[in-house]
Order: C-alpha cells, then structure tokens, then sequence
C-alpha cells in the first residue's frame, strides 16, 4: 500500500519537472547586442534635430528638349563636368534639313522673279520716258502714255511684292535655323552631370509635362536643405552652428554654413506612398553650405542635422 501511495506523488513529481524543462527550452531567449553603430549625437547644449538632403548649390536644374523627335546623340554622360553651351544630346535633324533645302529654293525663286520684275520695270520706264516725249510733241496719244504710266506703277507694285516674298522666306529660313539649332540641347550654365535618362533612338516629348531627360547642378560647393519641424521654429537662432552627418556614418560630421531660410512654410513630405495620407505637419526648410570641399558625399543623399538652438521655454 505504501508503494501504491507514492507512485501518484512520484508521476505529478516527475510531470511536474518535464513540465518545467520544457517551458525553459521553448521559451525564446532574448540576448541584449548592442546596435552595430550608435545614433548621430549632437554637440550642441540645445539643438533642434532635423532631417536633410544633399542637393547641388544651384539645385537641381532639369533638362528637356523643346522639341519632339528621336535622340540621335548623346554626348554627355552621369558625372561629366560640361561647361556652357556644351551640347547635352541631339535630336533628329533630317525633316528641319529637308524644311531648310526648300525655303533656300524659295529665297532663289523669289529673287529670281525680282530680278525678272526689276528689268520689265526698266523697260517699261524707258518706254514711259519716249512717251512723254512724244507727247510733247504730239507724236502719241494721251491714252498711249496713260498705258505706259500705269505698267510702270504695276510692276514697281510687283517689285515691292517680290521683295516682301524674299523678306517672307529669309524669315522662314532664319525659323528652321534656329530650330535646327534648338535640336541640339545644350547646357545653360558650366555644371556637373548628375542623372542622364536620355539613350540614342528613344523618342523625346517636347511638351512642358515630360519628365526631364538629365538633371545637371553645381556640386561646388555642395548645399543641404533641412525640414525643420514648424513647432522647432521659435527656438531657431539666425547663423547658428549646425553638423550634418550621412544616415549610418554617425561618426562622420561636416559642419554646415547658413544660406537662408525658405520663406515658405510647406507640407512635410510624405515616403509612404498612400494615396489617402493626410499631412498634418509642416516644415521650415532652411539651405545649408557644407564647409568641407571635399566631403565625401553626393547629392540626393539623407544627412541628420542637429542646428545650435534657444533652450525649450520648459527648461529656461
């Protein structure tokens, strides 16, 4: 009986520390790592905190084509310094060619008929004058020299008519020129090459609506354009010290240099990409000069900014 009576105490026992042994072995355990780098610390007693991006000291400037056609060149590439007036890419000349060929052939036509015209006019002055002569005389009859007189008026008529056509076709042919030099897209300031989306025997859209087919900019010196938080900005100090470090190199600082202020609050930018996203923030932004010449850093890329600032009103 005795051993009857232990062997329920015996199992709950053992059940008992099954029960714990597997607890333990399915419970996950949590390791504490420290994060592969540390945040971004500011070294400012007060600071405002925002967000930046990289953009070239003439922000960025987007090239189109003011004409529609196929490219046939391009000639610049991502990352080539181009001076003004370098050309970027071409569009197909062929049909302004052709446009030009035939307005030369007009020019010549409507020169020819001037020339024609001005020696009919001679002639008929020189027979005008004979008339008048003779009507001096009474060789010829009135009516003869009103005849004479009024082909004469004609084709000085037809000579001013002839040289508003050539001035009409020189005008033409000036239009196709400058089209045909519009075809070849150049760049409007001495820059840097920072995207090309332009590729040989891709069709351009000239509209104002097309997406740009290069972004040029001036990365000498660089700029960063901060978001301050519209809450942050009565704490904001004018000239004051700020630091920017790339996003994952915390233990990189470049100190920045004021421009200006923006002086249009706008919408926070959203990255979420939801169609029905409110936004209910809105920022200052603020333009910054990054000092260091040669920072290695390029445009369009995240820095975190920590700006010298008033103290919160709490903790003056």
């Amino acid at each position: 009986m005795k051993i009857n009576q232990l062997i329920l105490p015996a199992a709950a026992v053992i059940c008992l520390i099954y029960a714990a042994v597997s607890i333990a072995n399915t419970t996950p355990q949590r390791v504490l790592t420290d994060p592969p780098q540390s945040p971004p610390r500011s070294t400012f007693d007060h600071t405002v905190a925002a967000s930046g991006i990289i953009e070239p000291s003439s922000e960025n400037i987007d090239i189109g084509s003011p004409l529609s056609g196929l490219i046939v060149k391009v000639h610049a590439a991502a990352g080539d310094r181009v001076k003004k007036g370098e050309p970027l890419f071409e569009i197909d000349q062929r049909q302004l060619l052709s446009q030009k060929s035939i307005s030369i052939a007009r020019i010549a036509q409507a020169k020819a008929a001037r020339a024609a015209t001005e020696a009919l006019l001679e002639q008929a002055s020189r027979r005008l004058a004979s008339a008048k002569a003779l009507a001096t005389a009474r060789a010829i009859a009135a009516e003869e020299t009103a005849d004479r007189a009024s082909e004469v008026a004609r084709l000085e008529a037809e000579l001013l008519s002839s040289a508003a056509t050539i001035q009409l076709a020189e005008a033409e042919l000036g239009s196709i020129e400058t089209e045909i030099e519009r075809s070849t897209v150049r760049s409007p300031i001495a820059a840097t090459v920072l995207q090309v989306r332009a590729r040989q025997g891709e069709f351009i859209d000239g509209s104002t609506t097309a997406s740009p087919r290069l972004i040029i900019g001036v990365t000498d010196p660089l700029h960063v354009r901060v978001d301050i938080d519209e809450f942050e900005i009565p704490r904001l100090i004018e000239n004051a010290a700020a630091k920017a470090s790339p996003r994952g190199s915390s233990e990189i600082s470049y100190e920045l240099e004021f421009i200006r202020y923006e002086p249009f609050v706008i919408p926070k930018r959203s990255l979420t990409g939801d169609s029905t996203e409110r936004v209910d923030t809105r920022v200052l932004q603020a333009i910054y000069k990054i000092k260091s010449p040669d920072a290695a850093i390029f445009t369009g890329q995240q820095v975190d900014v920590f700006i010298e600032a008033k103290p919160h009103s709490s903790s003056r």
